[in-house]
């Protein structure tokens, strides 16, 4: 059974000044990623941290912008935020997705001095992505922002 959320997260939201966070989120599913960025733009928002969204066609795809971002854009981001929702069919697909995204993301936080937070919801059907935009499990996307928050911070402390 999953948890209702971390609800300790959002006590002791550092404030922090200058940031740029990329929020790269997928066409699939589109009407439960769209409400994950919501979520994350507005706590962004309350925070005076600017984003930017970049658009890929599925979650295999997310590593990749990510990846291609840090290396060529100019404007640097102080975090990625990874958004895609991945439900379970019949066939085993879902489980290569869900390894392949998880590992793509993982790689990026061993490889870049930028984290990258893992917002994907992987879920076995609809009902349990509502949940997590918002529903009984609270939302996801809000709760990945304020993670990319935090681990900004950190990532200042430690670079000192």
């Amino acid at each position: 059974m999953a948890s209702q959320g971390n609800k300790t997260l959002h006590k002791g939201i550092p404030q922090i000044k200058d940031a740029f966070v990329i929020i790269v989120k997928t066409e699939w599913n589109k009407h439960i990623v769209d409400e994950l960025e919501k979520g994350a733009i507005n706590t962004l928002k309350q925070q005076n941290i600017p984003c930017k969204t970049l658009i890929v066609p599925g979650a295999v795809e997310i590593p990749f912008a990510v990846k291609a971002y840090a290396e060529n854009s100019k404007q640097k981001a102080d975090a990625f935020i990874a958004f895609g929702c991945v439900i379970k069919g019949d066939t085993p697909h879902f489980d290569y997705v869900c390894k392949a995204v998880t590992d793509g993301i993982v790689s990026l936080n061993m490889i870049l001095n930028t984290p990258t937070i893992f917002g994907v919801l992987t879920v076995n059907d609809e009902q349990q992505a509502l949940e997590r935009i918002g529903g009984a499990h609270g939302h996801k996307g809000e709760e990945a922002a304020v993670t990319a928050i935090k681990m900004i911070a950190l990532n200042r402390k430690l670079k000192k």
